[in-house]
């Protein structure tokens, strides 16, 4: 009986063979066609991302009119809030950051900075209490690791904003690369989610799921972080230009971009800055700098954050903050977006299958 049911007929075989001849072809042809996308697998990432959030736009212009023209209306408007505002940054970036660089870069103490440490009660203090435990902090020490520190975010900046700036037309042609892209994606979107929840050998509401976690992260990376960095960065550069402090512009984007980091945030800004104020015997002003982070990130994590994230994402604050971390260290700048997206795949698929696999796999 058991010959019998592992024997297998001639038609059962000959349809297996031509299965697996077509599976080699089918995963022949993935691999081409990925590698022929990968050049463009930033630009389609954002493409995807940009048309989840503006895809409520183009649902308010579609029930007036045509598609094509929701969506080349839509376009114009992803055009005037993110492409000029991204010219103009990039543009007084680019001169801000080589100038920390260089700053950075410098070794010398400068003549104000040694008086600096020089006249500072506190730091006299500091130094004092350090002697105790054999521990020497001079101004040459504390020089160096500003200098380090400021040639490190400099140079990070400078390669990034720079690899845009140095080829202007290639900028221009993957923006409006970006723009057919979602062009067509915002008519044309839905039919490709159903084309590939068909496609894929999951079950469907295993794929709704995962697309689902996915715009969701994206969402929350982009909009709430994105409204939020927005807000932190440009207050805290108004601030800086307020007091007098050097690259208002670069360091509210810096504090922009520290935002979308859960557990510093603005702090890795606003505390040195605060120090430096107070060592210059600015008291009122060093003492209005720590005032004014604990309001605006109180208000931003505790109030904002909260309501506009609501139960969309459950993330661990640790693994956010180390999914952009390992994100911006792998992909650049972009990484903001890409590790979190990557998290949120694994978990979702760790999801999956601890409720649909993990039992089947077991008995297996």
């Amino acid at each position: 009986m058991g010959e019998d049911r592992d024997y297998k007929g001639p038609e059962e075989a000959s349809t297996q063979m031509i299965f697996r001849y077509f599976l080699v072809i089918f995963l022949i042809t993935i691999f081409f066609v990925g590698k022929l996308l990968w050049p463009f697998m930033s630009i389609l990432v954002l493409a995807f991302v940009l048309t989840g959030i503006f895809y409520p736009i183009y649902g308010f212009f579609a029930k007036k009119m045509r598609p094509a023209m929701s969506s080349l209306i839509t376009c114009s408007i992803i055009f005037l809030v993110v492409f000029v505002p991204l010219v103009f940054l990039v543009g007084a970036l680019s001169k801000e950051a080589y100038g920390l660089y260089v700053m950075g870069t410098d070794a010398a103490i400068s003549q104000d900075l040694k008086e600096l440490f020089q006249n500072s009660r506190i730091m006299e203090r500091i130094q004092s209490v350090l002697a105790n435990y054999d521990i020497k902090l001079g101004a040459e020490h504390l020089n160096r690791g500003l200098s380090e520190l400021g040639g490190s975010v400099g140079l990070f900046l400078y390669e990034q904003v720079s690899t845009v700036a140095s080829n202007v037309l290639r900028f221009v042609v993957n923006f409006a690369l970006m723009l057919l892209v979602i062009f067509f994606l915002l008519m044309d979107g839905k039919k490709l989610i159903s084309f590939l929840v068909e496609l894929s050998p999951l079950p469907d509401d295993q794929d709704r799921k995962l697309m689902g976690k996915f715009h969701a992260m994206a969402s929350v990376v982009l909009v709430v972080n994105g409204i939020s960095g927005l807000i932190q960065g440009f207050l805290g550069g108004v601030v800086f230009a307020i007091f007098g402090l050097g690259s208002p512009f670069l360091w509210g984007f810096i504090m922009a971009i520290l935002a979308f980091f859960p557990i510093v945030g603005i702090a890795v800004v606003f505390a040195p800055a605060a120090v430096y104020l107070f060592l210059k015997g600015r008291i009122a002003a060093g003492i209005f700098f720590i005032i004014f982070y604990l309001v605006v990130s109180s208000v931003i994590e505790y109030v904002v954050k909260p309501k506009l994230v609501g139960n969309k994402v459950k993330m661990h604050t640790l693994l956010v903050f180390l999914s952009i971390l390992g994100g911006l260290k792998v992909f650049g700048i972009l990484g903001i977006i890409y590790g979190p997206l990557v998290i949120t795949a694994f978990l979702t698929l760790t999801d999956i299958y601890r409720a649909s696999y993990e039992t089947y796999i077991r008995k297996a």
